[in-house]
């Protein structure tokens, strides 16, 4: 187990992250769903959900705390298989930072740190944490982002050394509204064991992104490779201004 750490399947969360911050005071929801549609079941370890045909949503609550720093709760990191039965599984929190900006400055950087905890049958492992690097420019109708992820094991019987990830987005816009692009996540191994490419998990995803006025959607086929056992991966992110829904359920009320 310290030479080689066990395949992971599509997590809660498939994104690259961008500059895109709460307002100061105001709250945020992405709902965050994905499903495996063809692959192979893994047993990494005894007890562990098979993620194949089992459909994971996860809502990710946001609020603003400034204009250069967020805070994120995940819950419940939830999944519902096919007999539609639902079945939390963890929680997660997280604070993200983007510096400041000047005026008319064309790209950012920040950081995002998480940390969760996560019943037997999602990870052997029940308490984990990530460290995320963020950078990324618009060049005209060009959207270019990088994510630099070190993923580690806070507590758990199998620890092992930090897993390195690297995600990358480049998209164009074809409207205002309408966005095309190609999301890639590279595991390259661990710090002990770096560059191991062939044996980590990779995953491509033909994305779009849709600006439909109060709410977004972002919509991704993905295909698994490498280790991944995961061959294919329909995800969908559904972003929404949490006081709009608040707003409504008034007004019904």
């Amino acid at each position: 187990m310290a030479l080689v750490t066990p395949c992971r399947a599509a997590p809660e969360e498939i994104q690259v992250y961008m500059d895109e911050m709460d307002q100061p005071g105001h709250f945020g929801l992405d709902t965050h769903i994905n499903d495996v549609t063809a692959g192979t079941p893994t047993d990494d370890y005894p007890g562990q959900q098979q993620a194949l045909h089992r459909l994971r949503i996860t809502p990710e609550f946001s609020y603003g705390i400034t204009s250069d720093l967020e805070a994120g709760l995940y819950l419940p990191l939830a999944t519902l298989d096919g007999q539609g039965r639902l079945d939390p599984g963890g929680v997660k929190t997280r604070l993200k930072f983007i510096a400041p900006r000047r005026p008319g400055q064309n790209w950012w950087w920040g950081a995002n740190f998480e940390i969760g905890h996560v019943n037997h049958k999602l990870d052997i492992n029940p308490w984990n944490a990530e460290l995320k690097g963020i950078v990324g420019t618009r060049l005209g109708k060009w959207t270019l982002a990088e994510n630099a992820n070190v993923d580690f094991v806070v507590s758990g019987p199998a620890a092992h050394s930090p897993e390195v990830e690297f995600d990358t987005r480049v998209a164009y816009a074809m409207t205002r509204k309408v966005s095309l692009g190609i999301e890639s996540y590279n595991g390259t191994g661990t710090f002990a064991h770096f560059g191991a490419v062939r044996d980590s998990d990779q995953a491509i995803y033909a994305v779009a992104d849709l600006d439909l006025g109060h709410w977004a959607l972002n919509l991704g086929v993905g295909h698994g490779y490498g280790t991944n056992a995961d061959r294919t991966i329909v995800k969908a992110i559904v972003s929404l201004p949490l006081e709009r829904i608040m707003g409504r359920r008034n007004a019904v009320d």
